[in-house]
């Protein structure tokens, strides 16, 4: 199953990094699948999945549950962070996102947390999906 989270993980980054309304929030290259050092302002990234087998009798699927993390350093505030989480759940609902090897069948915003991180104090916001794909 890891080819479907390689693969919904690719297309939601292509999505999100397509989608004007979200440059204009927090620019551009500002996505990334491990938190970058130094980072200033706002931005994104990948966060947790865990995918479980949603395999019929006769397709082959996959459940995953994502996240993707808004962080903001502190020359950013936490409303910034919440901006752009509103910003990626607008985005990625109804997204109609093409996925090498696997079709879509849904992607459900379910959950998004406000908080600070303990060790830094900088205000995060994860949010939290759920998508079906099916293998072609």
């Amino acid at each position: 199953m890891s080819d479907a989270i390689l693969a919904l993980r690719l297309a939601v980054q292509a999505h999100l990094e397509a989608d004007p309304a979200l440059a204009a929030l927090i620019g551009t290259g500002r996505i990334h699948d491990e938190p970058p050092r130094a980072a200033k302002g706002v931005y994104l990234v990948h966060g947790e999945v865990e995918a479980d087998d949603w395999s019929t009798g006769s397709d082959a699927g996959c459940e995953q549950r994502l996240g993707l993390v808004v962080w903001a350093d502190e020359s950013a505030s936490s409303r910034q962070a919440l901006e752009a989480a509103a910003a990626i759940v607008a985005s990625l609902s109804g997204a109609q996102l093409s996925l090498e090897g696997h079709r879509l069948i849904n992607l459900t915003w379910l959950s998004s947390r406000l908080a600070r991180d303990p060790k830094s104090q900088l205000p995060m916001v994860a949010l939290r999906f759920r998508a079906v794909t099916e293998t072609l």
